[in-house]
């Protein structure tokens, strides 16, 4: 053993380094999670924000997975979300990359742009008597 870094030509047989190939390691990491744009998330912070202040709506959880991306929305933290608002680019060209999935599982509204899926948020209007 010596303080004296080694010498270009001499490499430890534990240290050598494995030269790769740009293309060989893009294709064999994981990819990168989906996730919210920036716009996608104030759209629906817009609409949690309104139903916080109605009381409706408690707390919220960001989930970015490999194959979609999930906004829940809950009523307690400790429950099951009322609603779950997903992004599933896979599903872009068929039903539509957007979803809004209730606590039972069914899917409220689909398609494939996201402020026409989150107007299921939206109150109708009632006639008082």
């Amino acid at each position: 053993m010596s303080d004296q870094p080694d010498l270009p030509g001499r490499a430890r047989s534990q240290d050598a380094a494995v030269v790769v190939s740009l293309n060989d390691y893009r294709e064999n990491r994981d990819p990168a999670p989906v996730t919210f744009h920036r716009r996608e998330l104030d759209a629906i912070l817009k609409i949690y924000g309104r139903m916080v202040g109605e009381g409706e709506w408690k707390d919220y959880a960001i989930d970015h997975l490999k194959d979609r991306a999930v906004f829940s929305i809950f009523k307690r933290s400790g429950e099951m979300p009322l609603f779950r608002v997903e992004k599933n680019p896979k599903l872009a060209g068929k039903q539509g990359a957007y979803s809004v999935v209730n606590t039972d599982g069914r899917i409220l509204k689909r398609g494939q742009e996201l402020p026409q899926v989150l107007k299921v948020f939206d109150k109708a209007l009632k006639v008082i008597d």
